[in-house]
């Protein structure tokens, strides 16, 4: 090829098919047809191979293919067509950053302008090799035509099937077998050509352009050069937004969550592989069900570290779904993925082994179902006046050591949960005796008290009296500990011990 300009088209046939089987792989060697429309008017608009060997084909009825025997019927979606033409569109950018649509009917295409990618990726049919072992490494079956002329390859890719390079300059003798329904001609001057006995490109491009054109008007001179392959083209290339989606939506509703499982891991493995060729994990994965009677529910897997390992994010979803799972049958499926990078920890060489995240993710999955939510994380001080408020947040492992010196001395406060109730003996408003329900404590020493309020306008207020107490057992021994006075019932209790 000696022209400058180098066009490369991927055309996904019956793309409606290849959409919805590249989720469910168990189908793949089965004859598949794909219905549109509502019933009783239901016709086919996409197969796989093993049904087009079946003897179906386009517009037939659903009574007509169900009379077929072996054939699975399955119907239309067209959100999972649209995430699976994003994959399509993704795995294309991967060769080249200018790309142009040229989706017709049932199928998806794409139009790569591949000037220039030689010493990137070899000569073009290696790269167009390269280009259809990605596709089918996603799930998509293409075929490929490479030619100078952008028309040109477009046609050719529609028509032929596997790979097809136009050599420069033999682009009419490519084209001369293509129906000239490939030109997408208005009705009119298409009946007039198959009057004319006009079939192929090849016939179309024998005809003299001067009495063509006094025909059939100035478009004639357009379709002459579509014919040749010298089509002049504005290339208008589109700008693919990288976004980790897959979308499955059910034949009959899921309500077994093994099934919601099979389908989830396919969905996991292609989010993966996705993110693995940009160098990437995955950060965050969020699962949206659209159950029956138009309800939805939602799990959100965050992982301590981004992971690509799909038996780790699998058991996640399995135990998040476990946990909280969905209140009727699901419809369909939507996981959605944050993009991370996986990153490691340098630990010093006396420094305590930490848990692997992945472990303790799945460790902390599992009691969250047994416990609950709330009672699992880590313990954060809330910025209030309120004794012992505090919150749960998810368990991050730490990768800093902590600044303060091992020796220095301190004090630990230890909480009694819950706060034991204790009867106190007062003198000059001072405790001086308190007793629980084994011992008694004579107080030897008493500060306070530091009283706290708050919250006075809700019925989520307080009001404390606090009191530091240093006692005495009646054995002798001596303790430290935190009294706390209720102050609105009077009522005292033992809160904390100090070590």
């Amino acid at each position: 090829m000696n022209s400058k300009s180098l066009f490369m088209c991927v055309y996904a046939a019956e793309f409606p098919s290849q959409g919805l089987l590249r989720l469910l792989p168990n189908l793949e060697s089965k004859p598949v047809a794909v219905i549109d429309g509502r019933a009783p008017d239901e016709f086919v608009c996409a197969m796989n191979r093993h049904a087009l060997h079946k003897g179906v084909a386009h517009g037939m009825m659903r009574l007509d293919v169900e009379s077929i025997d072996g054939v699975r019927l399955l119907t239309r979606s067209r959100e999972t067509e649209a995430a699976a033409r994003d994959i399509l569109l993704e795995c294309a950018a991967c060769f080249s950053p200018r790309i142009e649509e040229v989706s017709n009917g049932t199928a998806c295409a794409f139009v790569l302008d591949v000037t220039g990618t030689e010493r990137l990726f070899g000569s073009p049919r290696q790269l167009a090799g390269r280009l259809r072992n990605t596709m089918a490494a996603s799930g998509f079956r293409v075929s490929i035509a490479i030619s100078a002329n952008y028309d040109a390859a477009r046609m050719k890719a529609a028509a032929a099937r596997g790979i097809t390079l136009i050599p420069g300059g033999e682009e009419a003798s490519a084209l001369a077998k293509l129906h000239i329904g490939f030109l997408h001609l208005a009705e009119e001057p298409y009946e007039t050509l198959r009057l004319w006995g006009i079939h192929t490109l090849g016939e179309l491009a024998a005809l003299p352009e001067t009495d063509l054109i006094t025909r059939l008007g100035q478009d004639a001179r357009n379709w002459l050069q579509l014919a040749h392959g010298t089509h002049p083209h504005v290339f208008r290339p589109i700008e693919p937004e990288f976004s980790l989606r897959e979308f499955c939506a059910f034949e009959t509703p899921v309500e077994q969550i093994d099934s919601l499982l099979f389908i989830g891991g396919r969905m996991i493995d292609c989010l993966i592989a996705r993110a693995a060729d940009r160098t990437l994990s995955l950060a965050r994965l969020t699962a949206r069900m659209r159950l029956e009677r138009n309800q939805t529910h939602q799990c959100v897997l965050r992982p301590a570290v981004a992971s690509t390992d799909r038996k780790f994010l699998l058991k996640l979803l399995q135990l998040e779904i476990g946990a909280h799972p969905p209140q009727a049958a699901v419809v369909s499926l939507e996981l959605t993925a944050e993009a991370g990078r996986s990153s490691t920890v340098q630990l010093g060489l006396f420094a305590p082994q930490t848990p692997e995240p992945s472990s303790l993710d799945v460790t902390l999955a599992r009691l969250r179902a047994i416990v609950g939510e709330d009672r699992v994380g880590s313990p954060v001080l809330e910025d209030t006046y309120r004794p012992g408020s505090f919150r749960m947040e998810p368990f991050a492992i730490g990768t800093h050591a902590s600044s303060r010196e091992a020796n220095s001395p301190r004090m630990a406060l230890r909480r009694v949960r819950p706060p034991v109730p204790i009867r106190v003996t007062q003198s000059d408003s001072k405790p001086v005796a308190f007793r629980d329900s084994e011992n008694r404590f004579v107080v030897t020493a008493a500060y306070g008290p530091w009283r706290t309020s708050g919250c006075w306008w809700s019925g989520d207020g307080w009001d404390l009296e606090e009191w530091d107490i240093l006692a005495e057992r009646g054995n002798g021994a001596t303790v430290a500990c935190l009294l706390v006075c209720v102050r609105a019932r009077n009522e005292w209790r033992l809160e904390a011990f100090y070590d």
